[in-house]
């Protein structure tokens, strides 16, 4: 999963990413860049989220393992 990180790394414009990583405590991690790093983990690792995935989806740990999921 690290090419995950390097993704949420750059959209979000961080070096420290890990499990703890949330919406709640990154405040670059809004609305906006929810969005963005949706597009770009689609596009770059291939897969489709649902629009319920995308509005649950809150923390690092919950995005890898739905992308984890997807990709199996």
């Amino acid at each position: 999963m690290d090419s995950l990180k390097q993704i949420v790394s750059r959209v979000l414009n961080i070096d420290s990413i890990n499990e703890n990583v949330s919406r709640n405590n990154t405040e670059e991690w809004d609305s906006f860049n929810h969005l963005l790093l949706i597009s770009e983990i689609e596009k770059e690792l291939k897969v489709k989220f649902t629009m319920l995935e995308v509005e649950q989806i809150k923390t690092f740990k919950e995005l890898q393992e739905v992308v984890s999921k997807k990709r199996k």
